[in-house]
């Protein structure tokens, strides 16, 4: 069978697709979709468990995939080419409270938000994808911690943080650094220690 007719078949409840083909099929729609796709929506195409998604998404990753697990699901990331981007690492410090702020902030101005990392003083940096680009994706991403009662890694070290981020200008990383400042979340710029 052709990957359409897997397709057709799965979405009609059929059967399950084989290893080989399901993970052609996964490699497909995150190669296809400019969104993340979670886990269990791989699953429920594939009518597959969650930790089988989990096992091909691995062995496709062993093969070289540049696949990127986010807390919105799985990205799959095309080689840099056709556009330029602008990267910078941010030193953020703030509340819980001053997530969706921060966040919100950096996305109005046309920002990536990659990923955050923290200074752990026995594993060394710890990162975590985060991968937001609009308010939507920052509100889901909160709900997600809201809902799932997490914690954020920047209350590992004090709300002292990394962001890794990105935007099609300096410019526009520029507004939203400034932006920050003005804020008071940019490192640099808390003259006070968080209550």
């Amino acid at each position: 069978m052709r990957p359409n007719e897997w397709e057709e078949t799965l979405l009609a409840g059929k059967k399950k697709i084989p290893g080989e083909k399901r993970r052609h099929l996964i490699l497909e729609w995150l190669q296809n979709s400019r969104e993340p796709i979670t886990g269990g929506e791989l699953a429920k195409r594939t009518n597959v468990s969650r930790q089988i998604i989990v096992n091909d998404i691995t062995l496709l990753k062993a093969k070289n995939e540049p696949i990127l697990a986010t807390s919105q699901g799985y990205l799959y990331i095309h080689p840099a080419g056709a556009e330029n981007k602008v990267e910078k690492t941010l030193v953020c410090m703030h509340t819980r409270e001053q997530v969706a702020q921060e966040l919100n902030l950096l996305v109005d101005h046309g920002v990536t938000v990659k990923d955050v990392k923290v200074e752990h003083p026995v594993y060394g940096d710890l990162t975590a994808s985060i991968m937001v680009s609009t308010r939507a994706e920052v509100a889901r991403f909160i709900r997600r911690i809201e809902e799932t009662n997490a914690s954020y890694l920047s209350e590992l070290t004090g709300g002292i943080h990394l962001h890794t981020v990105e935007a099609t200008s300096g410019r526009q990383l520029e507004e939203a650094e400034q932006a920050l400042k003005e804020a008071g979340i940019l490192f640099a710029e808390n003259e006070k220690e968080l209550p």
